[in-house]
């Protein structure tokens, strides 16, 4: 059976991603589809929308044949670490292929601006630091450098636009990893990354589904862009839980860990640095709205993202000295399956290099455990009744 593989967040599972597992399927050849998703806290730093089991709920209905979650070490992490992680596992499950959908909509690109940042690498760092000097955020720096390079030609990425960002580091990240995958790409369609609900498409970006949300639209009301299991799947989770996922609702528990722990402890985290610690706890100590608070904070140097990772890492107490010990993957998390995804696992075991884990209590080193106390703290978070979910939840069986 050939898989191939593709990397997600599904925050929820729109239009956008359907179309994106059915093209992935359809541009490989594959005969089944690998996600690998972000468990409860995402890329971006962020809770979850709704927690991972309702996401991979809404992924099997949708066209998904296996659902990997991808460790907290790697699904919180800056876009290359993050696609570093994703890629390992992807590889290490067996996939042919991995799929992206992108901006750019053709692989050409990509394929070039790696082999020009690979023989250019040392300009290219004196131009990112020379930057960075200039008082610009990291972000910013990388956007400039690359862009002094390929002045005035067109056959390189655009990597201005987020989700060429990440399609980039998947590419380079199977390059590092001399991986035999094939990439590919498909055009994003529809509304952009960060882009609000726009009248008139059923395509719409998973930022503007929650946006129109949080601002009062009903899930019935979001029904022209969710297919009809994800609005199912949402409404259980709203149900059980009686709200969805935010710094908004979060925030009572993050600031109350800001000023127990004051500036002297919040530095040991993972991605504070430069002294924000002391922001960070004044901007707590004065409001108690995330929004005023997270506006007190952020500046040219330090953008929402990176502010919201050092918070996420806050709020899990993930320090820096933890961090320096993850190198790689040790296991693929297995969240649910269809069965061609179970016929997959059974006749592939020979081909996968990772331990596959069903159950939480298998999950024995410092990675997995790291995993299960996220998530036990995303559940509290979310005011969720027993922190026993992790352990008595099973792969999720779609037949």
């Amino acid at each position: 059976m050939k898989a191939a593989g593709i990397v997600v967040e599904y925050n929820p599972f729109h239009n956008g991603h359907l179309h994106h597992a059915r093209s992935a399927r359809e541009s490989s050849g594959a005969d089944i589809v690998i996600a690998v998703m972000s468990g409860q806290f995402l890329q971006r730093g962020e809770p979850a929308f709704a927690d991972k089991w309702t996401r991979t709920e809404m992924a099997l209905a949708g066209g998904v044949d296996l659902v990997i979650e991808l460790p907290y070490v790697y699904a919180t992490a800056q876009a290359s670490d993050f696609a570093k992680g994703a890629i390992a596992l992807l590889d290490a499950i067996g996939c042919e292929s991995f799929c992206f959908g992108s901006e750019q909509g053709a692989i050409e690109p990509f394929l070039n601006t790696l082999q020009l940042l690979t023989s250019k690498n040392g300009q290219y760092q004196r131009l990112i630091q020379e930057a960075v000097q200039s008082g610009i955020s990291y972000p910013k720096a990388l956007n400039s450098a690359y862009q002094a390079l390929t002045e005035g030609q067109e056959d390189y990425a655009d990597l201005t636009q987020p989700n060429n960002i990440l399609g980039y580091h998947y590419i380079e990240a199977a390059e590092r990893l001399s991986s035999s995958m094939r990439p590919l790409t498909i055009q994003r369609i529809g509304s952009g990354y960060h882009d609000p609900i726009t009248e008139g498409l059923s395509i719409a970006s998973a930022t503007g589904i929650r946006k129109a949300f949080f601002e009062g639209d009903g899930l019935d009301e979001l029904s022209l862009y969710l297919p009809a299991a994800s609005l199912q799947a949402l409404s259980n989770f709203n149900e059980e839980f009686g709200r969805f996922g935010s710094w908004q609702s979060f925030y009572p528990m993050l600031r109350f860990i800001i000023l127990r722990d004051r500036p002297e402890n919040i530095r040991r985290f993972a991605e504070v640095t430069e002294g924000i610690q002391n922001l960070i706890y004044e901007a707590a100590k004065k409001e108690q709205d995330f929004e005023a608070f997270i506006a007190r904070i952020k500046s040219k140097r330090f953008t929402r993202t990176r502010i919201q990772r050092m918070l996420t890492h806050i709020f899990t107490g993930f320090t820096w000295e933890q961090l320096k010990t993850f190198e790689q993957p040790t296991y693929l998390r297995l969240l649910g399956m269809t069965n061609a995804g179970r016929s997959y696992l059974n006749t592939q075991k020979k081909n996968i290099s990772l331990p596959v884990i069903s159950r939480a209590a298998d999950l024995a080193d410092d990675m997995g455990k790291l995993d299960i106390h996220a998530s036990n703290l995303y559940l509290l978070g979310m005011g969720g009744g027993s922190l026993k979910k992790e352990f008595t939840t099973p792969p999720i069986y779609f037949g």
